[in-house]
C-alpha cells in the first residue's frame, strides 16, 4: 500500500502560536507599558493604576490573550492538524506553550501597578 501523507510541516499545528504569540508582543511593545514597579504612576501610595497609558488595555490585553489560546486550540482540533501520527503530542505541546506564554506576557503587565 503507498502511503501518500508523507512527514508532516515543521509548522504543522503551531501556526496560530507563532503568528498569535508574534502578533502579542508587537501589540505590547506598542504599547509601551510599564515593566518596573517603581515606575507606576500610584509607586509609593495606595490604590491601583494601569500599566499602559489607556486604561482600557487592562482589559483589551486579557481578552486579546485568550482569543489567542482560542484560536491555538481550535487549530489542534481541525482535521489537518489531526491527521499526523503525533498530533497528540504537537497538539498538547501547543497548548501548554500557548497557555504559559499568555500567562508570562499579560499576567505580569496586569500586576505590575496592582
Amino acid at each position: 500500500m503507498n502511503d501518500d501523507r508523507g512527514r508532516p510541516p515543521f509548522l504543522a499545528g503551531f501556526w496560530s502560536l507563532v503568528v498569535g504569540g508574534l502578533a502579542l508582543v508587537v501589540v505590547i511593545s506598542a504599547l509601551e507599558p510599564i515593566v518596573q514597579q517603581r515606575d507606576c504612576p500610584n509607586y509609593g501610595g495606595s490604590g491601583n493604576a494601569s500599566a499602559f497609558a489607556d486604561p482600557a488595555w487592562d482589559l483589551y490585553l486579557p481578552l486579546l490573550a485568550f482569543g489567542w489560546v482560542s484560536a491555538v486550540a481550535v487549530e489542534q482540533i481541525l482535521p489537518v492538524t489531526r491527521r499526523h501520527r503525533a498530533w497528540a503530542v504537537r497538539a498538547a505541546t501547543a497548548l501548554v506553550l500557548v497557555v504559559v506564554g499568555a500567562c508570562c506576557l499579560v499576567v505580569s503587565l496586569g500586576t505590575v501597578c496592582r
